[in-house]
């Protein structure tokens, strides 16, 4: 009986030392848990992701590359481990003869180990396959009718570039079976309303609707194909940092000054504001810390 009552006393005075343990907050947790690991990052594509417009182009053989990119930002903030970046300044989706920039498809084709590793890839593609630079310097220096024609025809070409897209997700997806593809959208270029007219407004607009033109059929191929994609779209982040505005994100100088030593090439590209802007969309859209380590 003596036991049973010493029992029941231990037990009532453990039973108080909880209550009175809740009530102080010295409730047992769990250990601090760790951050979460890096997830590994492969980055495909053509002069956006290459960082064309962030800082000095170099040229690595064929395919241009240059430093400061969304890329390396992205990487600089410790939530990716990059394992590649393989994007070429004029790259296309697939191979043409007679143009020996490395495409979308080579690329993949180049990082199979690395994509097979990849948690996260990121891609920007799709305007060098309808000649948008042909397009943007027709409306920069041709006239309004010669302008909207050359949109016309580009904006011709995009059912055929959505199936491509398509193709090139599911190809990115079957090299890199665990990785989430972030599909990045292109910034409109001019703001015809409160920009400096470079360009008539009525220019701008012909050019800006070639851009959403393309931002719909790439949204659109997302979904169209098999791959664990998502488009990230860069047009909000960029209102009221266009080429013309007071404080543009994206470069437009008349003749070489440092940092940038290759023009025109460096023109109607993201600028390092513009990066870190398409670095902060990648970002805030994919979450790396909630790409579960496989």
């Amino acid at each position: 009986m003596a036991t049973h009552q010493v029992r029941r006393r231990h037990t009532a005075f453990v039973g108080g030392l909880a209550i009175v343990a809740l009530c102080l907050g010295f409730t047992a947790s769990p250990a601090t848990a760790a951050p979460p690991a890096p997830v590994d990052y492969v980055a495909l594509g053509d002069s956006y992701t290459a960082g064309t417009g962030a800082g000095g182009l170099y040229a690595d053989a064929v395919c241009w590359r240059s430093v400061g990119g969304y890329v390396n930002v992205v990487a600089e903030t410790g939530r990716v481990d990059l394992l590649a970046n393989g994007a070429c300044h004029g790259a296309l989706l697939f191979p043409v003869l007679g143009v020996p920039i490395p495409s979308v498809s080579e690329q993949i084709g180049s990082l199979g180990s690395n994509l097979a590793a990849a948690e996260l890839v990121s891609i920007t593609a799709g305007a060098n396959d309808i000649g948008s630079g042909d397009a943007l310097v027709a409306c920069l220096t041709q006239t309004l009718v010669v302008c909207q024609a050359a949109v016309n025809n580009a904006m011709s070409l995009l059912p055929a570039l959505e199936l491509s897209l398509a193709a090139i997700y599911d190809d990115i997806a079957d090299a890199a079976p665990n990785a989430t593809i972030a599909v990045m959208g292109y910034p409109r270029l001019f703001d015809p309303v409160n920009g400096v007219p470079i360009i008539s407004v009525e220019h701008q607009n012909e050019v800006n609707r070639a851009v959403d033109a393309l931002n719909r059929t790439i949204e659109a191929a997302v979904k169209a194909s098999d791959a664990n994609a998502v488009f990230v779209d860069v047009t909000k982040r960029f209102r009221g940092h266009a080429v013309n505005s007071a404080e543009p994100w994206i470069v437009l100088v008349p003749a070489p000054v440092p940092p940038f030593d290759r023009l025109p090439d460096a023109n109607f590209h993201p600028n390092p504001a513009g990066h870190q802007a398409y670095a902060a969309a990648l970002l805030s859209t994919i979450k790396p810390a909630q790409l579960a380590k496989q």
